[in-house]
């Protein structure tokens, strides 16, 4: 249907309008208007006016997603009366859809029964709109504007007629495009196989999913309205999943768990060792990716009480080694100079090729990577935090086993990554443990005392809170994670318990017990169960491993200052499940990051996993992060010349030739200690 000029209506702003008269009719919150024949329904006439108004059913008054609100009021500068019985009564759709479904909120009405008959000013509720603007609550403040890949369409199908001899798909096609505006659209076997025992099933009603307004990938009989899609975070680490609705972008569920190729390697390195080394070793990691992959699906579905065929869309983000063994491709490559990826481009391919148990004719959509060691997971943050937009100068860094770093702003964004290994994920450290109930996770030390007061995963309570023992309704305090970490050798290196070059200072052994002998170094003790006489201690060892990750990570991304020619980063955002959990003064004072403003310094959560999510939710944006990827320059820091030197001075504490001045302008910078005693500083040199 067509508007008329609104021009050309001639009346007094909404009284006595006959039926013969055009009905004028503004929608908000688009401003879009026009004039229409009385007795036209207003999804009919949003449609017509391009409003932005959703529906599954196709106007049957099925599916409730074209609800409206109709406002009430003089609109003088729209020269319009606008009223509730400006639009006909509730119809028997209406009636029903509220006995069968829910109850519609006062003043909303289905628009495709509720049928113009006086001018009008109709406003449509963001969840009633197809391209919703998903509003996020975590750290990021972008929203996701929905417009999904895949989208489900109910139709009628014609009955067969031998006296019309067409194939039953050719009448669904055509009642497609009559309906949606789908012309020209493809389907594979397994669709054509389906078709005609669920036409007989929903008698001739069907749902079609249609991907990219190209391809029908799904059939129900009957009328559907539930999608899913789920975005993907596949480190090296962990593995989480997001479940979402693919209508209005909620997240319905999440899973997560350990990356079971830890097995054959905790480092990305090791696992392409496994790979060199044994002949079947893509294959065995392969399997068990995806194996873990399937069993997330599976958790997150049963969730909602729902079953995997309902997964039409996924989309995946990965660093380049997982991405590559999630693919089923050798990751060897990705081992030696010059890191060559076998694809940097994204890809989208059929579920089945990954051997993922949703809906057979679900699609995949795996992010471009950035280089050799800068992956999808990369690009996915590039997608959640936009640097490409800021006019300050922006670092982004995910914090994990291999530190992916990009800075830049509106004018350029270079990226590289830097080896930072397990550390800061517990590994390699004596008491070091992941972020579970049990494990410390804060700790602040006594500069006097030296004595050490920690939280743990679990309690919300201090260790030195009277309330502190009966919230851990004895459970034991097991050991520290990667948070923990980083706090308690910030606040040794404060308290002047380790000197900035990392060596824990053993003459304080005679003012605390804390400082304790061990073999040829010394530790400190932070915690001693007295039950179990079991002792949690920062040994020199774990100062030690610290240091090699925080310098490696501070290298990279001083070489990337060099080359964008930066001396001063403006605006810092940590990612990643390690990143959200950390602490931003601590992070400086270790030396993790450079110096900056503090209140510049924030978390951006799984970053690379919202960037899973807007890609699944939105495919337009997948189009940009695959032009800007190709924008972006890369950095390899294995061949820097200068990365040595960055890494020997960001070994101490926060380093060696940085001065830190926004930091010290907060906190009290720690005396420098005289030169330790030769024998003390040897014994602690030849152990490190």
């Amino acid at each position: 249907m067509k508007a008329r000029d609104e021009n050309a209506v001639v009346g007094d702003g909404g009284a006595n309008v006959s039926l013969r008269d055009p009905v004028k009719v503004v929608f908000t919150p688009s401003g879009r208007r026009g004039s229409f024949p009385a007795d036209t329904s207003v999804l009919n006439a949003a449609r017509s006016l391009g409003v932005d108004i959703d529906s599954v059913c196709g106007g049957r008054g099925i599916c409730g997603r074209c609800q409206i609100e109709c406002s009430e009021g003089s609109f003088p500068k729209l020269q319009i009366n606008s009223s509730l019985d400006h639009l006909s009564d509730k119809s028997e759709g209406e009636k029903k859809f509220e006995k069968l479904r829910n109850p519609l909120a006062k003043g909303r009405r289905l628009g495709c029964q509720a049928l113009l008959v006086n001018n009008v000013v109709i406003d449509v509720p963001s969840e009633s709109q197809v391209h919703r603007q998903v509003i996020r609550k975590e750290a990021s403040s972008q929203d996701i504007h929905m417009d999904p890949a895949t989208r489900l369409h109910y139709v009628q199908v014609a009955d067969a007629d031998i006296n019309e001899p067409k194939g039953d798909m050719q009448r669904l096609l055509v009642a497609l495009g009559e309906e949606w505006g789908l012309p020209e659209l493809t389907y594979d076997s397994h669709i054509l196989r389906d078709l005609q025992p669920i036409l007989a099933e929903g008698k001739r009603s069907i749902t079609v999913a249609v991907h990219k307004q190209t391809e029908v990938v799904a059939l129900w009989p009957g009328f559907r309205d539930k999608a899913f899609g789920a975005a993907v975070d596949v480190g090296s680490t962990s593995i989480a999943l997001h479940l979402c609705d693919l209508a209005n972008g909620r997240v319905l569920a999440s899973a997560s768990a350990m990356n079971p190729q830890i097995r054959f390697g905790e480092d990305l390195m090791s696992r392409v060792s496994y790979a060199m080394m044994h002949q079947e070793g893509t294959r065995e990691m392969t399997k068990v990716i995806r194996e873990a992959l399937n069993g997330l699906i599976v958790e997150a579905v049963s969730q909602v009480a729902s079953e995997v065929e309902d997964v039409l869309e996924l989309s995946i983000v990965a660093n380049p080694i997982m991405h590559h063994i999630l693919l089923g491709i050798s990751p060897v490559e990705l081992g030696w100079a010059p890191f060559a990826l076998a694809t940097d481009s994204s890809l989208e391919i059929l579920s089945t090729e990954l051997g993922l148990r949703v809906n057979r004719g679900a699609r995949v959509y795996v992010l471009p990577c950035i280089a050799g060691h800068v992956g999808a997971d990369a690009a996915g943050m590039i997608l959640s935090e936009e640097p490409q937009n800021q006019e300050k100068m922006t670092l982004l860094v995910d914090v994990g086993t291999n530190a992916e770093i990009i800075l830049g702003n509106h004018e350029r964004l270079v990226a590289c990554s830097s080896p930072t290994g397990p550390a800061f994920e517990g590994a390699q450290i004596s008491c070091g443990q992941r972020a579970a109930a049990g494990a410390i996770e804060r700790v602040r030390i006594d500069r006097e005392t030296l004595e050490p007061r920690f939280k743990v995963i679990g309690s919300d309570f201090w260790s030195d809170e009277k309330p502190f023992k009966n919230a851990l309704e004895g459970k034991v305090i097991t050991g520290i994670c990667g948070s923990g970490i980083i706090e308690v050798i910030s606040e040794m290196f404060l308290a002047g318990i380790v000197s900035e070059d990392g060596v824990i200072d053993g003459d304080l052994s005679q003012r605390s017990s804390r400082i304790i002998s061990d073999g040829r170094t010394w530790s400190y003790l932070l915690h001693s169960n007295v039950d179990s006489n079991a002792q949690i201690i920062v040994t020199q060892n774990d100062v030690r491993q610290i240091q090699l990750a925080k310098a490696a990570l501070y290298a990279g991304i001083k070489l990337l200052m060099d080359h964008i020619g930066c001396k001063q980063i403006e605006r810092i955002r940590l990612a990643g499940a390690f990143g959200s959990q950390i602490d931003v003064l601590y992070s400086m004072v270790l030396g993790l990051i450079p110096d900056c403003t503090l209140s510049e310094v924030s978390s951006a959560g799984n970053a690379a996993g919202t960037g899973a999510l807007i890609a699944l939710l939105n495919s337009h944006s997948r189009k940009i992060i695959e032009n800007l990827v190709q924008e972006i320059e890369k950095i390899e820091t294995a061949t820097e010349p200068n990365f040595q030197d960055y890494f020997v001075d960001a070994m101490a504490f926060p380093n060696k030739t940085d001065p830190f001045t926004n930091l010290f302008s907060v906190i009290d910078k720690p005396e420098q200690k005289a030169k330790l005693s030769s024998r003390r500083q040897s014994r602690g040199h030849r152990q490190l």
